[in-house]
């Protein structure tokens, strides 16, 4: 159970800090308006992401005895991880567009995250593949990823939102980047644990 405590607090950390079209709302809605603005897109995941949880956790159950497509399945998982980890190594500023500043955080969060291909990808690749499994061990280690996965990408989030409306120069701070690189080399570690997953999935290894 406590490795899908700590895989679920990997990822959730990972995906809250790492810049991405909701981060960068996060942190341009907190810059335009206050920190409340920013909180409001942070906690966004929370609502959107469950119809995506939902369709693809009930499509990798179907393919529970499918072996080939689950190896394919967590191949394309440790690739999608290794270049999130990749440009975790390589981080060195967030990058902004500040040029809009209208209202209604809230709503633009929703459809940032509602129609970017990220939780998608990440959902039918990496998470419902993972929950699927932590289900079949017990309803605790199932509840344990979830609730380790969204405390960290929401609490995360509103982190960057409240350090960013208190001191803009964190996020080009050394802390900050030294974070991201520390979790890069992390989540490199899990595309390797992913890429030999698919590989007994294939009876390859």
């Amino acid at each position: 159970m406590l490795h899908y405590l700590t895989i679920g607090a990997i990822l959730g950390l990972s995906a809250g800090i790492t810049p991405g079209p909701l981060l960068t709302l996060v942190i341009s809605e907190t810059l335009a308006h206050d920190i409340k603005a920013g909180i409001k897109v942070a906690v966004v995941p929370m609502i959107t992401d469950l119809p995506v949880i939902l369709i693809t956790v009930f499509i990798i159950s179907k393919l529970s005895g499918f072996h080939n497509i689950l190896g394919g399945i967590s191949i394309l998982g440790g690739c999608v991880i290794l270049s999130i980890g990749y440009k975790g190594l390589i981080f060195n500023r967030v990058e902004l567009d500040l040029e809009q500043k209208n209202p209604n955080s809230f709503i633009k969060g929703i459809l940032v995250n509602a129609l970017s291909p990220h939780p998608y990808l990440f959902w039918f690749s990496v998470g419902a593949p993972t929950i699927t499994k932590a289900f079949n061990h017990s309803i605790t280690a199932f509840s344990l990823f979830l609730i380790s996965f969204y405390f960290f990408i929401v609490g995360s989030k509103v982190l960057l939102a409240i350090l960013t409306g208190k001191s803009k120069s964190y996020l080009t701070g050394k802390g900050y980047i030294y974070t991201m690189r520390f979790l890069g080399f992390m989540l490199c570690v899990l595309s390797i644990l992913l890429f030999y997953e698919g590989l007994k999935l294939f009876q390859i290894v």
